[in-house]
């Protein structure tokens, strides 16, 4: 499928950005994240400003900056993550998105590489912070759900899994190669795991395999994530095939 316009994306990150930014400035930094368990407020906080940053660093550097992280030399959270947010925009509004940026996904070492990336971490994480403020999801725009979908099938789950298979463990040692159908919408995807890692590639919308995920694109995007309970989303098919896809989806998105 296609990708979004990288105008568009920026558009996305700003949007998002500003809706966690009003979460988390009016939540207790004490507070959990009900879908983090592990986090609080500040965390999630802490957690967005040192993607930022660590993003502006491999596109300044064109290289991983190291060492990492760096001294935290703002105690407030929430200026904290204005100032990565500025320093992030500021790179991308000085490059093209073509320009040179260094990456984990070996085919694509560019600056729109991390435009998307940021702009569908930011969506997710803002729905964290809106969770933990006790707020209602704000509405997630279907085309930045349908690629968001796309991103977390193609590059967490199948990439991933073939580039660091070792932390995927046991799951494809012997794995059932029976696809499984994901489908939102007009677009549809086929998941399939192999010995060498997960395939995951476009297909043609509708229902041909042993196993179906299905449902609107926003509470998929979230259930992908583990922002969102089954209930979220159409499972249907073998439950065991179903079961090996939550256990690669889950390691993938940790």
């Amino acid at each position: 499928m296609g990708g979004m316009e990288f105008s568009r994306l920026l558009s996305c990150l700003a949007d998002d950005f500003n809706l966690l930014r009003a979460a988390v400035a009016v939540t207790d930094p004490g507070a959990p994240v009900p879908s983090c368990p592990d986090w609080t407020v500040a965390d999630l906080t802490g957690h967005v400003a040192k993607v930022y940053l660590h993003k502006t660093e491999c596109i300044r550097l064109g290289a991983f900056p190291d060492p990492w992280p760096p001294e935290v030399t703002e105690p407030d959270p929430v200026a904290a993550l204005d100032d990565a947010y500025a320093a992030l925009t500021a790179e991308f509004a000085a490059h093209s998105p073509g320009d040179h940026a260094a990456t984990w996904h070996e085919p694509d070492q560019t600056v729109g590489f991390w435009i998307r990336r940021m702009a569908q971490e930011t969506v997710v994480h803002r729905a964290d912070a809106e969770l933990a403020a006790g707020l209602p999801v704000s509405p997630i725009p279907p085309d930045l759900a349908i690629d968001g979908i796309d991103e977390v099938l193609k590059l967490f789950v199948a990439y991933q899994s073939v580039r660091w298979r070792e932390d995927f463990g046991a799951l494809l040692d012997t794995p059932d190669k029976r696809p499984v159908s994901v489908s939102t919408s007009h677009h549809a995807w086929t998941v399939t795991a192999t010995p060498f890692g997960v395939e995951a590639a476009d297909a043609v919308t509708g229902f041909g395999g042993d196993a179906l995920v299905s449902g609107d694109a926003a509470p998929l995007l979230l259930w992908l994530w583990n922002r969102a309970g089954d209930d979220a989303v159409r499972l249907s098919g073998d439950p065991a095939l179903l079961a090996q896809f939550h256990a690669l989806r889950t390691i993938a998105t940790r």
